[in-house]
This record gives C-alpha cells, sequence and structure tokens, in this order.
C-alpha cells in the first residue's frame, strides 16, 4: 500500500474535477463540502439535515450506512484535500444473524469455537476511504465480524473496549442477552470516542501498517444504541486534527445516524 502524498493522490468525489500537479494548501474547498478545520453548527446542520434523508428509498441497513461513510468521507475536507483517509460504520449484530462469510470470519477468530447464537459481534457495515479496498466491506481483512465473547475478551482489544466506554455504554450490559438492562441508555446515550493524537496511542493499532503511512492524526468516533440494545458507532480516521470541542459537536450527528438507521433496526441489517 502506497503511503498518500504528491500528486497521484486519488481524489474523491467532488475533488475529482480539482485533480491536477498543484501544491499543498491550493485545494479551494467547494461550497457544499465541510472543512474540518473550522467545523462548526452550521456545519453539524447541514450534515445532520442530510443524514435525516439518506434512509429514503434504502432497502437496508448496510445501505444506508453506506450513503452516511460517503456523504462523510467525500464532504469533510481541509485545504489539502480531502480530511479523512478512512470512515467506517460499525453495528453489533448477534451470531446467529450473520452471513455465513461473516460467520467463518468469526469462527476463525474464536479458534473454531461455536459460540452461543446470541453472542454479540462488531460487524463492518459500512467503509469508504482512500483505497479501493476500503470501499466496500467485503474485502475488509481485520473486521468483517469481530466476536465479542466476555468483557475480558472486549478488554483484550483496546480500541474497542475505549470505544465501548466512551459511547457511554456500559461493556457487560452491551453483551447481555438481556436488552432490558440497556433500555435506559438507548434512549440518552449519544457520545463521542476521541483520539486527537493517534501516533503512539495505545488505543489505535495498526501504528506501522495504517496510522504512519496514511498521516491519520485524530480518530474522531459517534454512536449510541439501537433497539434491541445494540452498538452503532462511526468512527473517522482524520488526517487532520480534530480538537475535543470539534468531536463534541458529533454527538448531535450520532443522533441523525440513529435516527437514519432506526427503521432497520433488529431486521434487514445487511443487504
Amino acid at each position: 500500500m502506497r503511503p498518500l502524498g504528491g500528486p497521484e493522490r486519488r481524489l474523491p468525489g467532488p475533488w475529482i474535477a480539482l485533480a491536477r500537479p498543484v501544491e499543498a494548501g491550493d485545494f479551494p474547498i467547494p461550497l457544499d463540502m465541510h472543512d474540518l478545520t473550522r467545523f462548526g453548527l452550521s456545519d453539524v446542520t447541514r450534515i445532520g439535515a442530510e443524514f435525516r434523508r439518506l434512509s429514503a428509498g434504502a432497502s437496508s441497513m448496510e445501505a444506508v450506512g453506506g450513503r452516511i461513510v460517503r456523504t462523510l468521507y467525500d464532504g469533510l475536507a481541509t485545504d489539502d484535500g480531502p480530511a479523512c483517509a478512512l470512515v467506517r460504520m460499525f453495528v453489533t449484530v448477534p451470531f446467529e444473524r450473520l452471513d455465513d462469510e461473516q460467520r467463518r470470519f468469526a469462527l476463525t477468530l474464536l479458534g473454531g469455537t461455536e459460540p452461543a447464537p446470541a453472542m454479540k459481534c462488531l460487524t463492518l457495515l459500512a467503509t469508504a476511504g482512500e483505497l479501493p479496498e476500503w470501499n466496500d466491506r467485503r474485502s475488509s481483512v481485520g473486521h468483517l465480524a469481530l466476536p465479542l465473547p466476555s468483557p475480558e475478551s472486549v478488554s483484550r482489544s483496546p480500541m474497542i473496549a475505549q470505544l465501548i466506554r466512551q459511547l457511554g455504554v456500559e461493556i457487560g450490559s452491551l453483551l447481555s442477552a438481556d436488552p432490558a438492562l440497556l433500555v435506559d441508555n438507548e434512549q440518552h446515550t449519544f457520545n463521542v470516542f476521541h483520539v486527537e493524537h493517534a501516533k503512539g496511542s495505545p488505543f489505535i493499532p495498526a501504528q506501522l501498517a495504517f496510522v504512519e503511512p496514511y498521516r491519520v492524526h485524530s480518530v474522531l468516533g459517534f454512536g449510541g444504541l439501537l433497539p434491541p440494545g445494540e452498538l452503532f458507532a462511526t468512527i473517522l480516521f482524520s488526517r487532520t486534527p480534530i480538537p475535543r470541542e470539534t468531536a463534541d459537536l458529533f454527538r448531535t450527528l450520532a443522533l441523525n445516524v440513529k435516527v437514519a438507521l432506526l427503521p432497520f433496526a433488529g431486521d434487514r441489517v445487511f443487504a
């Protein structure tokens, strides 16, 4: 995989017309995009309104998730070009509801041990990014369906554990087979996972293979809970620094994402 940089970068969506040999800082930001270095309430309002429309005509949660990550990847910008190297959305799904490919992936990580049907798996719902293989969830090498058999197993994956905690969800309750334990949180939990400095962070894996070559400076996740107690999270791997005050603005967008995903909660998750 080639590190980003130079005039040969592959630019998404609205940036294609601007692709030419240029110097850094020479990208004028189109009016329908959002400058992540100056992100504010007006950006939240505009993106939120767009999110609420994205479920129209969709047949699955995966389709809506794909529209959301594409909107963020194509729409967030800096003067140097696209702000994010990668945008992904995850949702927990019981093992019994995974498709065959996801089950094989999860079973491999479990060492072939057949889990309980209700065991939660953190599944990749949608993805958009710089490389072609980052634009199809089925091409994921390491995140197709991550089994979460116990709180102890989650604690061995620092990024997942920190993501769940910072989103305000108690890990034991999330993994419980009883959705009643999450009813209150389902109504009120909309929070952010934020790592301002990704390089060297114990919470962000693949430092040499991903963080450094793709210049990931900050990682921001926002999400909450869907009925019947499933976690959803959208994660931005940003090449531009994201301070805490900017990260907090994405709490509102978590609610907008939930509204878009709700028609498919508990059913019609994958296309």
